[in-house]
């Protein structure tokens, strides 16, 4: 049974309000057919889209069975169209690229009946209005009383309780229209159909009742329903169907579709895609750009590396020196005094004073605490954290059988005053160094990717070491003198006739070599603690390093470091991360640092950390010495070589 009590519905647009329904009241028996008559505008078609649920009244209530819709959700409403009412529209509304057996079969598509069951029902509902022999016709091939009853037919698919009719004649001539009516009053014995029309003559023909709208109020009702006079029994409702629809069948509908207007799809996709790949080129280029920079950025840090010391100098502090371009306060002061120069006082300029204010010394024990707490957040900025100790390998080149001749650190210039031997001071070191030996960054993933392996191996044990080529390929001579490929006696002939400021003759030949050449050299590593001897005398550690004898037998019995593996800077590479020479890893730092703690020497000075084991003196007493002037000694001018000394 269906009722509507008091319904309103109007449509405002923009000031202007137009009333569909007013306060419109009625009940349908649950099998009748009922005609809806009534002028254009007054109410007949949004009557019937109310009760079919297609639309929503803004007042009033419809009542399903006695069960109010007021308070109806959206899936609420499909359920009881997809469930309880069938629609035949007066403009057919197939689908044209389908057939009609596939546009009866839709309604069952969507209520995921299966494929063979949802064909023979529609095959069946076709039948019942007289279209069985058409089922694979297009609507196009049909005229439009058969469309119509292929309307009507998909209407009935689904067996509804209740079938709504909007102008199912309209567009049909007299003859067909009444072979319509009289398929609707056939379906009217055992369900209730309720029809929209202007045709009084049909109405009265075939209708079982006839109500009459005017200006969206009831006018006239042949047959009226009183649900509450009329003790009628009730209809037990349909288990209502889901709606779903599988993945296959919504692509296969899809497909169809798309297939049907080619080009449409064709320029749309085209258009689409040109869209897509634009949008992605644009995405892709500024993805690259970032991910260049980023590269960039990494592989020059890897280069130039922040670097923090114990002691910081700022190089912008002597930019200024001696340009005048700031001056003193005093300076300043006397800009502002006549122009008379006559008994003007000429003024200190802080030039090594600002020097050294720049210095400043940086507490990195702290500093590693704090970084290694995890407090910091650093992490996230850097690719790598890396800690450098004041431990520099003692190397020496492996041939003996001349002199001596350490090569690390390089001590080739010294008579010039070149080399990391001749400053204490880090900063100092560092500038001057003529090393060719360095020490390779912990994080070697961000070193590997900028070389190619020409031979070897990059290093994977702590005595083994790499060599490292120019972009071109090429080794420095001084690198060669110093791996023993070139006579070093060459280079200590062209040094001393530069210290004595002769005429240098250097070599004018170009060597080559193989990789086979470079790896087959080899040197060997002292432990720095090993320089000292103990003289039970005087109970001190004495310094054996100017000692030929001593220091040959030291390097003979050395550890051996062997080159491991020859790379070079990649054919194109941006940045080289390390510069020409041999490169040493971290772990022979480690392993110089556990080997030196356990000589004797060492624990001498701890077990007396106030008291200097090489002197015999306490550590206050020689700082007391050097204040007050007592701690010079006239040998640190010069040096005295022995053994040259007898021989000549």
């Amino acid at each position: 049974m269906l009722q509507l009590i008091n319904v309103c519905k109007s449509y405002t647009t923009a000031d202007f309000t137009q009333t569909a329904l007013d306060h419109v009241s009625v009940a349908f028996r649950d099998n009748e057919f009922v005609a809806v008559l009534g002028p254009s505008g007054s109410g007949k078609t949004t009557m019937l889209n109310i009760i079919g649920g297609l639309d929503h009244y803004d007042d009033g209530n419809l009542l399903i069975d006695g069960v109010s819709t007021s308070e109806y959700k959206d899936r609420d409403w499909d359920a009881y169209r997809n469930n309880r009412i069938g629609f035949v529209f007066q403009a057919y509304n197939l689908i044209p690229h389908q057939t009609i057996l596939e546009n009866v079969e839709l309604a069952l598509t969507l209520s995921g009946v299966s494929r063979a069951e949802r064909r023979q029902r529609a095959v069946e509902a076709l039948g019942r209005v007289g279209l069985a022999e058409h089922v694979s016709k297009k609507p196009s091939q049909l005229s439009g009383g058969q469309m119509q009853r292929v309307a009507i037919a998909r209407a009935l698919i689904n067996d509804p309780e209740i079938l709504l009719a909007d102008e199912p004649t309209g567009a049909l001539d007299s003859k067909t229209s009444v072979q319509i009516m009289d398929l609707l009053t056939e379906i009217a014995d055992d369900r209730l159909v309720i029809m929209v029309t202007h045709n009084p003559e049909l109405a009265q023909r075939y209708a079982t009742r006839i109500v009459t709208l005017a200006d969206g109020v009831i006018r006239d009702d042949t047959r009226p329903f009183d649900p509450a006079a009329e003790n009628s029994p009730r209809r037990t409702a349909k288990q209502a169907r889901r709606t779903s629809m599988s993945f296959l069948t919504a692509l296969s509908l899809s497909f169809k579709n798309l297939l049907t207007k080619k080009g449409r799809t064709l320029m749309t996709a085209f258009a689409g895609s040109i869209g897509i790949i634009g949008i992605a080129a644009i995405l892709s280029l500024a993805n690259g750009v970032n991910s260049y920079i980023a590269n960039v950025e990494e592989e020059t840090l890897s280069e130039y590396p922040l670097q923090i010391q114990d002691q910081g100098f700022d190089m912008t502090s002597m930019m200024g020196l001696g340009s005048g371009a700031e001056g003193s306060s005093a300076e300043k002061a006397q800009d502002d005094a006549p122009d008379d120069d006559s008994g003007k006082p000429v003024h200190e300029s802080k030039m090594i004073a600002s020097t050294f204010d720049s210095i400043g010394s940086n507490d990195l024990a702290s500093l590693k605490g704090y970084f290694d707490s995890g407090e910091s957040g650093v992490e996230s900025y850097v690719s790598s954290i890396e800690y450098g100790y004041n431990v520099t390998p003692q190397i020496f080149s492996s041939d003996t059988s001349g002199t001596v001749h350490q090569v690390n650190p390089d001590k080739s210039f010294a008579s010039i005053g070149l080399g990391s031997s001749t400053a204490s001071n880090g900063i100092m070191s560092s500038m001057m160094s003529t090393n060719i030996f360095y020490k390779l960054p912990d994080n070697m993933g961000m070193v590997e990717g900028q070389y190619d392996v020409m031979a070897g191996h990059w290093p994977e044990n702590y005595d083994e070491i790499v060599l490292v080529l120019t972009p071109g390929g090429s080794v420095s001579d001084f690198m060669l003198y110093s791996m023993g490929l070139r006579d070093h006696a060459e280079l200590e002939s062209m040094v001393r006739a530069f210290a004595n400021e002769e005429a240098v003759n250097a070599p004018s030949d170009s060597l080559s070599f193989s990789y086979d050449d470079l790896m087959s050299v080899t040197f060997k590593l002292v432990n720095a603690a090993d320089f000292y001897q103990r003289d039970n005398e005087y109970g001190v550690w004495k310094d054996k390093s100017s000692d030929d004898a001593y220091m040959r037998n030291l390097v003979d019995n050395g550890e051996t470091l062997k080159i491991a593996g020859v790379v070079k800077p990649k054919e194109g590479a941006k940045i080289a991360s390390l510069q020409t020479g041999l490169y040493y890893p971290s772990s022979l730092v480690n392993h110089l640092i556990d080997q030196a703690g356990n000589t004797q020497i060492v624990q001498d000075q701890k077990a007396n950390p106030a008291t200097n084991v090489i002197t015999g003196k306490s550590f206050a007493d020689e700082e007391s010495n050097q204040k007050n002037g007592n701690g010079f000694d006239m040998s640190s001018l010069f040096t005295i070589d022995g053994q040259k000394l007898q021989s000549a």
